[in-house]
């Protein structure tokens, strides 16, 4: 509620400050996704017009899909190399480069949204993201959490640990890691654009992308059988703009806070939408073709402490390493998840 109430006495501030301001800035913004997608339009779209907004048309957000400016997975590289002034992606791309992203990114075992955007905004967790980013001379802008993703649209049943091995699943960031040494599936990486003719033409056996909403309009639940919930491995997600340090550094002072607040307002209203939408997907999966498979809570349980187990053995690998990072910021990712877990029964969650 703090949050909101502050973006509601910015926004009509920002509003009449600038009424007939002249563009000062431009930022070409390429993204991991195609042009089109849930991410792109609810993220980065929704980023845009609303920087336009808070900034009175200040700053111009040029978003760009996937592969048009630079390679789908090489955003951050094309901010880092000055080929763009800015880029919208997510930690999950940086996991292979550095494990501590998936802190970030999402794993299984980790927090829900809720306690996720909480531990964003309230417990440090922001902070934290911009210290990492800081070591690669990047601001972080964050733009997007997102509702439990969607497990699997499979073209075989999932119920078992035993179901998934050797079966071809497409999938990136932590969870490959864990299918692969924990269940013996074969992950598949391959650029967003690239999964639905995969699935269709049993390249794979099954494939996760994003939550109900984002899945559906991609119509994977057309290519396969089988809906596979919940999201174990991707409770929730993040999705980030970051831009050099020195090209933040450059903006002039009075635009920064706009800049900030436009982007917490749009995490907000973005994560509201995928509520709200991916109710209404998971209704068109269950009333059409499509079978859906809720996970039996042991084998949800198997999964997320495969994932923890992961995550944990990667910190310690770190630390080991010298590198000690990980473990610390693991380590107050977790406690919170902890006292949140042990502080939430007051919570009304309207579950049957």
């Amino acid at each position: 509620m703090k949050h909101l109430k502050m973006l509601a006495l910015a926004l009509p501030l920002a509003l009449s400050a600038f009424p007939l301001a002249a563009q000062e800035v431009t930022w070409r913004v390429p993204t991991s996704v195609p042009e089109g997608s849930p991410f792109y339009v609810n993220f980065l779209e929704r980023f845009e017009k609303n920087v336009d907004m808070m900034t009175g048309g200040r700053v111009d957000i040029e978003p760009f899909g996937a592969g048009v400016l630079v390679p789908a997975l090489k955003v951050y590289d094309g901010v880092k190399d000055g080929i763009v002034e800015a880029g919208h992606s997510s930690p999950s791309y940086l996991v292979n480069q550095d494990p501590i992203n998936a802190i970030f990114a999402g794993f299984p075992g980790g927090m829900g949204p809720e306690a996720f955007i909480t531990w964003i905004y309230e417990g440090g967790g922001k902070e934290k993201l911009t210290e990492l980013r800081a070591k690669d001379g990047l601001k972080s802008l964050i733009v997007g959490i997102g509702s439990s993703e969607i497990m699997a649209h499979s073209n075989v049943p999932i119920k078992t640990a035993a179901d998934l091995k050797g079966l071809k699943y497409r999938t990136s960031g932590p969870w490959a890691e864990v299918m692969r040494d924990y269940f013996g599936a074969v992950p598949t990486v391959v650029p967003p654009g690239e999964i639905y003719t995969l699935l269709e033409r049993k390249g794979v056996d099954l494939i996760e992308w994003g939550p109900p909403s984002a899945n559906l309009p991609e119509g994977f639940h057309q290519a396969a059988r089988y809906v596979i919930v919940p999201g174990v491995h991707q409770p929730t997600f993040l999705w980030e703009v970051v831009v050099k340090q020195e090209t933040w550094d450059a903006l002039p002072d009075d635009i920064k806070p706009m800049m900030e607040t436009a982007a917490e307002l749009t995490t907000m209203q973005a994560l509201y939408n995928f509520y709200d939408l991916d109710m209404k997907a998971m209704e068109t999966y269950r009333s059409g073709k499509n079978e859906v498979i809720s996970l039996d809570p042991a084998f949800i349980k198997e999964l997320s402490d495969a994932g923890v187990d992961w995550i944990s053995k990667k910190a310690a690998a770190q630390k080991a390493e010298g590198k000690g990072d990980m473990s610390e910021v693991l380590a107050d990712y977790t406690a919170y998840q902890k006292r949140w877990s042990a502080e939430s029964d007051y919570l009304i969650r309207n579950k049957d």
